[in-house]
């Protein structure tokens, strides 16, 4: 039996960053439900959270997982599931691209903290900023139009 522990910081927005889930009601029951789907899937979700306009997932990967699987399987059935609720006016879609990078386990629970704390931080930074202090800390170019929205 192979001995994995990998873990994955996970972050997509929706479709344009449109605050789709505007409510904080409406975001636990987001949540709540990619996390219970996933476990059907066989995906480990460790902390889950997000805002109105995205979401943060520390995933824990089982052996032969990848990456794009993952984030198909939890993006296009939560979207479905969300326009099936009818939470929203207009039909709900995440955006294709994703941000996702390791994290050490030396760091697991600041992650989790940060996760955690999503009400809060994004009271005084936006998303956008957010996502380019991602890519600028794990070397990616900062992002000037909406390639991730």
């Amino acid at each position: 039996m192979p001995f994995v522990k990998v873990y994955i910081h996970f972050v997509w927005s929706t479709k344009h960053r449109y605050r789709f889930l505007s409510t904080h009601n409406m975001q636990d029951l987001v949540w709540k439900h990619i996390r219970e789907n996933a476990l059907k899937k066989d995906i480990h979700i460790d902390f889950i959270n997000g805002y109105s306009d995205h979401c943060h997932c520390l995933v824990s990967l089982g052996t032969g997982q990848r990456i794009q699987d993952i984030m198909q399987l939890i993006k296009g059935e939560s979207a479905h599931w969300i326009n099936q609720q009818g939470f929203c006016n207009e039909k709900f879609k995440w955006q294709n691209d994703y941000f996702a990078a390791s994290v050490s386990e030396s760091i697991l629970n600041k992650t989790r903290e940060y996760i955690k704390r999503q009400k809060i931080h994004h009271a005084a930074k936006p998303y956008r900023d957010e996502l380019n202090d991602f890519l600028e800390i794990h070397g990616f170019e900062r992002i000037q139009d909406d390639c991730l929205g």
